[in-house]
């Protein structure tokens, strides 16, 4: 059972639009809202729907974005971070490179009045005026749970050797994943976890190498690998090809992040899941928190929010707001991803 409520925005829609009245008619106007959106990375197909869909928002509801991104570099976004400070940004929207530092670059924008809504990756042990984010624990046993029916449907039984592949070592959201999977694996005592190895910079090709490796080691008699995001699985992919094992009828691979090239594996079958982390959703609703919170700088953030959840992050009571996730098979693509309008049938399955 996922740890947070099913995610509603009705209440969240209907504090914006007081924001937006608020902004018009007060000290602040819309007009002159400056929102930072500062990600980690653009190394991954999917973070140019977010930035898209966060811009279109803001702009819909009368503010300009500042944007960038950081090639999953601490100190590049620290110096990012600081520009958009220095551009004026009234709150800044932050998915954290290292989630167990970031804290400090919250500690600098409040001193100066600014807000920061965190974005995908909650950060800890460090102040947080706001979360925007999906269940990561639960997209983690949403992997887990399948790759349990695919060794009863496979083998006839919950038995094999499992390969876990981890994203940033330390990132919070690597470790939520990861932990939902590890509570599927522990559930099952037929299951021998053979690898469970992290990876800086969420890297492909160190995943790739890590495959490659846990293949070997282990006659390449592997049942499944499950990875934090869809580049990771990737590699996996990569590396079972090499082996002719890139099958979903051999071994199970789950992905998550519905980058295009794993729907298309998932369709081929040669991927046996990936999470759909739904972009439109997460991207539009930080955009709303960030404009409402900047709609009303002296208001506390939760009385402002409509949130599902307040978490506490080691440091603060964060309000935290959580975006739907969705799994994805060979048997439901069209009626998930393409009817979702993520991609298109021709995209999926080519012309």
């Amino acid at each position: 059972m996922s740890l947070f409520p099913k995610f509603t925005r009705r209440a969240l829609l209907m504090t914006v639009a007081a924001a937006a009245t608020a902004a018009s008619s007060g000290a602040a106007f819309a007009g002159d809202i400056k929102i930072g959106f500062l990600l980690k990375t653009m190394q991954e197909e999917r973070y140019k729907r977010d930035r898209a869909a966060f811009t279109a928002k803001v702009e819909e509801l009368g503010g300009e974005v500042i944007f960038d991104s950081a090639n999953n570099d601490e100190l590049t976004q620290l110096g990012k971070f600081e520009n958009m400070l220095a551009k004026g940004a009234n709150v800044i929207v932050l998915q954290p490179v290292n989630t167990g530092t970031a804290g400090s670059m919250v500690s600098m924008a409040n001193s100066e009045g600014v807000r920061v809504v965190g974005y995908d990756s909650m950060l800890v042990d460090g102040p947080l005026d706001a979360m925007v984010m999906q269940d990561s624990w639960a997209v983690g046993r949403l992997q887990g749970e399948a790759m349990v029916e695919w060794l009863k449907e496979k083998k006839g039984s919950v038995t094999g050797k499992i390969a876990l592949i981890q994203g940033q070592p330390g990132d919070s959201n690597a470790m939520a994943m990861s932990s939902g999977v590890l509570e599927i694996v522990e559930a099952n005592p037929g299951l021998e976890l053979v690898t469970n190895q992290a990876h800086e910079g969420w890297s492909s090709e160190k995943a790739m190498a890590t495959a490659e490796n846990t293949l070997t080691s282990n006659d390449n008699g592997i049942d499944a690998f499950i990875a934090n995001n869809s580049g990771m699985a990737r590699g996996v992919i990569a590396a079972l090809e090499a082996q002719d094992l890139a099958s979903a009828d051999k071994v199970f691979v789950a992905g998550s992040d519905a980058d295009l090239a794993n729907i298309q594996y998932v369709a081929q079958g040669k991927q046996a899941v990936e999470i759909w982390k739904q972009i439109d959703p997460l991207a539009e609703t930080a955009a709303e928190v960030a404009f409402a919170l900047a709609s009303n700088p002296d208001g506390a953030a939760i009385d402002i929010l409509d949130e599902d959840k307040v978490i506490n992050n080691g440091y603060a009571d964060v309000p935290t707001i959580v975006t739907p996730i969705t799994l994805v098979t060979q048997d439901n693509i069209d009626d998930t991803i393409i009817a979702g309008g993520f991609y298109t049938k021709e995209e999926v399955y080519g012309n």
